[in-house]
């Protein structure tokens, strides 16, 4: 069975990153931007991130310019941005595409595993999926729902 685990991604600094590492933490997965009118949400995310860090809890930031263009920074200018807007410090990856035939292994897989409301396409910015401790997608949020809203369902999980 797949995993989180299975997968490798790209660093900022476009190295190879398996997510191994984050093996025995329930992860929040977002595709993000910063130029569009849901990026305050990476406020709420960073809440979530600040409560429940020492209990195994992280998010992994993945940019995505695939909508509107509304990530069209470099990796580095992305990073500087949330870093001093919004004081982020979960991990952050490279630009990634969430949809279409170019669309990362990772985003195809949390597609498979849980349906949105464009069905197996993320609809916008922000989609967050919520990935247990064995490595298995156990709950997919729209664009629209803030972080803390989310926050009982962590806490199941937890």
């Amino acid at each position: 069975m797949t995993t989180l685990y299975d997968f490798t991604v790209q660093s900022q600094n476009q190295e190879t990153i398996s997510l191994s590492q984050f093996q025995n933490q329930l992860v929040l997965v977002v595709n993000t931007a910063t130029g569009c009118g849901l990026t305050t949400q990476y406020q709420g995310l960073q809440t979530l991130h600040d409560r429940y860090k020492d209990q195994g809890f992280t998010i992994l930031d993945f940019p995505c310019n695939q909508f509107l263009g509304q990530a069209s920074g470099s990796d580095e200018e992305i990073n500087t941005f949330c870093s001093l807007n919004y004081k982020t410090t979960f991990p952050r990856f490279a630009k990634i595409k969430v949809n279409g035939k170019a669309a990362d292994p990772l985003f195809v897989w949390l597609k498979e595993q849980a349906s949105g409301p464009l069905g197996k396409r993320i609809e916008w910015n922000f989609t967050k999926f919520l990935i247990n401790r064995q490595g298995q997608v156990v709950a997919r949020f729209s664009s629209k729902t803030d972080p803390l809203a989310i926050e009982e369902e962590l806490l199941r999980h937890l």
